[in-house]
This record gives C-alpha cells, structure tokens and sequence, in this order.
C-alpha cells in the first residue's frame, strides 16, 4: 500500500543485476546525446552512433540490426 510518503513510481535501476560497464556508460551516454540532438527514429539514432565513430560490438559501423541485436543483449 502507498501512502502519501510513499513514492508511486518504479525504480529505474530495479532490473539491474550489476553496475553498468564502461561500454554501456559510454553507449547510454551517446544514445542520449544523439536523441538529444533531434534524433526520433533508429535509422537517425544508428546514424548519429556513426557520426560520433562509436563503433558496434564487433568494431564496424552500426546499422539498425546490430543496435537492436545488441539492445536485446543488453537487456534493454
């Protein structure tokens, strides 16, 4: 039961298993700042990630399968 000191709102963190890696601090950081950009869709976000030479996991270019491929990894 909430009350009126009770927050009534979910812990973003609360599916964490373990602190974010340098790698998903870097990638998060990135996505932020490319949609803060004015990016709105993945085929703007996966062009953005390119533009900043933040590579994918495997060290080529991002296209929209590998950011979903990875997102899936990641748990996102």
């Amino acid at each position: 039961m909430t009350g009126p000191t009770s927050p009534q709102y979910l812990d973003p963190h609360q599916a964490r298993t373990a602190e974010p890696t340098p790698y998903e601090k870097k990638l998060a950081a990135v996505i932020e700042e490319v949609f803060g950009g004015g990016a709105h869709d993945l085929p703007g976000l996966v062009a953005g990630l390119n533009a900043r030479d933040v590579p994918a996991p495997d060290g080529s270019p991002w296209t929209e399968n590998t950011f979903r491929t990875e997102m899936r990894r990641l748990g996102a």
